[in-house]
């Protein structure tokens, strides 16, 4: 068993804490700690030494200064097997500690508050719970430290059996440069913040990201790459990343990446709506009374491209809408919610993967947006562009839209956003007819719409995420019979353009925004 002689315990959240104490007092250490967790341990019954009377010194400045202190941190960076440190140890009459658990004051949640002030922020920045850690996780080889609660139980059982390993050790001391990587990452975002304007808020010189990892996955994007999924720190909005797995098998790098898409682009919708992705592309998207005739719909857009691809819902997926999902092949389902019986018959698919997102609320996308290149990264806010009432949009053509075409228009114009560039969608209003994905001409597209086509185009309206650099694109597309377009508008041939539109005659809205989306 290993021999704990001296243990530092002073922690913010009290979880699992007096079980850690006893467990430690069990085995004959003392018990160091300062403030309200000396309280809580005594509560407990357990006998306590105050930091202030240990060390000799004490509390000053409002608490700010309490284990800021040479027999706290020689006691920590001291190591055992080196003769000079045990010698100066013994004449400063410092003794070791052999294990600190600590975790920090609650600044990501002070500053999570609408009401918090700038001075309340301030007092919220540890700075002695830090130094014992990273002064314990240096002299780890020594030092048993602990920064996570749910590391208590593990460690007291190693601690007990004698199999306290140097790769323990090692584990642990990595969570605590982990741990305040991140809370310093956090204060600095906040007085970043609070002293500089809007685009370095946004955009700090000094980028800092931090994210868990969640599991390793079987592979990446192919098999011979290896793939794992990170979780982001502190994100709260409703996601892929933070769905429960309800059933099916674990997820893949590929599963990730279109459930991922499927959930953004059903979210842009408000009435019933059902979205299927196929890598990572839109192959069926449309509106419903119910989810069943939503899914139903989308469906229909492209039955061949549906096979195997991944669901999403912006409502509670029912019996009928779950039955309809298992007539055929699909990888993954992404809703907020299932009804008890849908999940029954989904289930009967053992392979069927299940993600269970929490109800999203309405509004635009917010945060940034990341792609990695070799060396460096590409940062933007993600795309929370939105148009309003697409009747006040400009009309450049003779004839004005009707209102059908303007309801197939708004309902275009949300699933392109999310259709790779260069992006073509014919749609009718509330669902796609036939998508142009990721080519290279815009005209291409226009052509691979009208290609893709399973349902009649003729009457149809076409979306485009960005301008059409020529007539050529419009005069394909009036050879499939679209009757209306929505486009961004800005090329310097938009007359030639929207010549083109009158002559066949088209109704043309100008939206003045482009989705690009590479």
């Amino acid at each position: 068993m290993a021999i704990v002689k001296r243990a530092l315990i002073s922690v913010s959240d009290k979880t699992g804490v007096v079980e850690l104490a006893k467990g430690l007092a069990s085995l004959g250490a003392e018990i160091l700690s300062t403030g309200g967790t000396a309280k809580a341990l005594r509560e407990a019954g357990l006998t306590v030494t105050d930091v202030a009377a240990y060390t000799g010194s004490p509390e000053i400045l409002d608490g700010r200064v309490k284990t800021l202190h040479p027999k706290i941190h020689g006691g920590l960076l001291g190591r055992r097997s080196v003769p000079k440190h045990a010698a100066e140890m013994q004449q400063h009459g410092i003794g070791p500690i052999d294990v600190v658990a600590v975790n920090l004051y609650p600044f990501e949640q002070a500053i999570a508050k609408p009401d918090c002030t700038f001075e309340q922020a301030i007092e919220q920045i540890d700075i002695g719970g830090p130094s014992m850690l990273r002064s314990a996780a240096k002299n780890h080889e020594d030092v048993l430290v602990l920064v996570d609660p749910s590391d208590y139980a593990r460690v007291l059982e190693a601690i007990r059996a004698g199999t306290v390993t140097l790769e323990l050790r090692r584990e642990l001391a990595a969570k605590v440069f982990q741990h305040t990587a991140r809370y310093d990452s956090l204060i600095a975002g906040y007085l970043t913040r609070q002293s500089e304007g809007p685009a370095s808020q946004r955009f700090p010189a000094i980028l800092s990201l931090q994210y868990e990892r969640v599991e390793m996955l079987r592979y990446g994007e192919n098999p011979h790459q290896q793939g794992a999924f990170y979780r982001e720190l502190g994100a709260r909005e409703s996601s892929v990343s933070r769905a429960g797995i309800l059933h099916g098998k674990a997820m893949s790098y590929n599963n990730y990446l279109d459930a991922n898409s499927a959930l953004e682009l059903v979210k842009e919708f408000d009435g019933i709506a059902a979205v299927i992705v196929k890598h990572n592309n839109p192959c069926g998207v449309a509106m419903g009374s119910t989810p069943v005739e939503a899914y139903a719909r989308a469906r229909e857009t492209d039955p061949i491209s549906a096979f195997g691809g991944v669901i999403a819902f912006n409502r509670l997926v029912d019996l009928a809408a779950a039955k309809e999902i298992t007539s055929t092949f699909v990888e993954v389902v992404v809703a907020p919610g299932y009804a008890p019986e849908a999940l029954v018959e989904l289930k009967r698919k053992k392979d069927l993967r299940l993600l269970d997102v929490s109800p999203f609320p309405p509004g635009p996308s917010t945060g940034l947006d990341l792609k990695r290149l070799v060396g460096g990264l590409i940062v933007q806010e993600r795309d929370g562009g939105v148009l309003g009432d697409v009747k006040a949009l400009p009309v450049p053509t003779k004839r004005r839209p009707t209102e059908e075409e303007y309801a197939a228009c708004a309902f275009a114009w949300k699933v392109c956003k999310h259709v790779k560039s260069n992006a073509i969608v014919y749609a009718r209003p509330g669902q796609t007819v036939g998508i142009g994905a990721g080519q290279m001409s815009r005209v291409d597209s226009v052509r691979l719409a009208t290609m893709k086509a399973v349902l009649p185009v003729k009457g149809c309206v076409m979306a485009s995420d960005a301008f059409f650099p020529f007539r050529d694109g419009v005069d394909v597309a009036a050879q499939a019979g679209i009757t209306a377009l929505i486009q961004p508008g800005g090329s310097i041939r938009d007359q030639e353009v929207i010549t083109a539109a009158d002559e066949h005659q088209m109704a043309m809205v100008l939206t003045g925004m482009r989705h690009f989306r590479h």
